[in-house]
């Protein structure tokens, strides 16, 4: 066994007020975490995408990251059920004092490398033109009400089956099921992550039967690029603006040939 190099972190008295903290040791960032009479450190970094774990919470025995609320176990340092984990230390108290043996991690940080289904790269496959519509109508699963805005949807993608010979599909969000966001967007990139963070942690959660519509992503992105080309034509030919009453701008209608 390699030699021990226990440094002292502070006093037991102090690190018990709070159940998780920040603490440092010969330049190691550790998240220090206090409960059932233990004390138990691991690296400060989430292996997910290396967001700070001392700023997490305990739940069942698991460090949870902020961030994407990823579990780690909070004396060994693993994820359950994933290939990822950081490094966990030992810990002992000595004298009222809290001290780490930075000399001894147990195990090393491990990053998830596997990539999940909907990280695959996009691309069209050979066949006809595939159309996907979706349906946001929300209404009682057990007593459904006429809806007028997907009998629309319903003509629209008939339409394109039959004038156009696409390959089409109705998918009615209503028929899913899902958690709400609740907020999992990725605080790095100021935005959601693909795939949803939710979607990634549970293997049960439907988003992923939109998520996964071949070339939506793709379409999407093309439609707006076209929708962004076309608006940039009409504002630079100065068509479809006037004034309103208030002073502001309104599109007017515009007549194509």
């Amino acid at each position: 066994m390699a030699d021990r190099r226990w440094v002292d972190v502070g006093a037991a008295s102090d690190l018990r007020d709070r159940p998780v903290r920040r603490v440092e040791a010969e330049g190691l960032a550790l998240a220090l975490s206090w409960a059932d009479g233990i004390f138990a450190a691991v690296d400060a970094t989430c292996a997910h995408k290396g967001r700070p774990l001392d700023q997490g919470t305990l739940a069942d025995g698991c460090l949870v990251c902020p961030w994407h609320q990823w579990k780690y176990d909070r004396v060994t340092g693993r994820v359950s059920g994933r290939p990822a984990a950081v490094a966990a230390y030992e810990v002992e108290v000595r004298d009222g004092r809290v001290r780490v043996d930075v000399a001894s991690p147990r195990g090393e940080t491990v990053v998830e490398t596997t990539k999940h289904a909907l990280e695959r790269d996009i691309v069209r496959q050979a066949g006809p033109l595939r159309v996907v519509g979706i349906s946001t109508t929300v209404m009682n699963r057990d007593t459904p009400r006429y809806s007028t805005s997907e009998r629309l949807l319903g003509v629209a993608l008939d339409h394109a089956s039959s004038a156009l010979g696409a390959e089409t599909r109705l998918l009615k969000l209503n028929d899913l099921k899902f958690r709400n966001c609740e907020g999992y967007y990725s605080k790095s990139a100021q935005s959601c992550t693909w795939p949803c963070t939710i979607t990634h942690a549970d293997p049960t959660d439907e988003m992923h039967v939109v998520e996964k519509s071949e070339d939506l992503r793709e379409g999407a992105r093309q439609l707006v690029t076209r929708a962004v080309g076309l608006a940039g034509l009409l504002l630079g030919q100065g068509a479809g603006v006037e004034s309103t009453p208030r002073g502001g701008r309104k599109a007017s209608p515009l007549r194509m040939a």
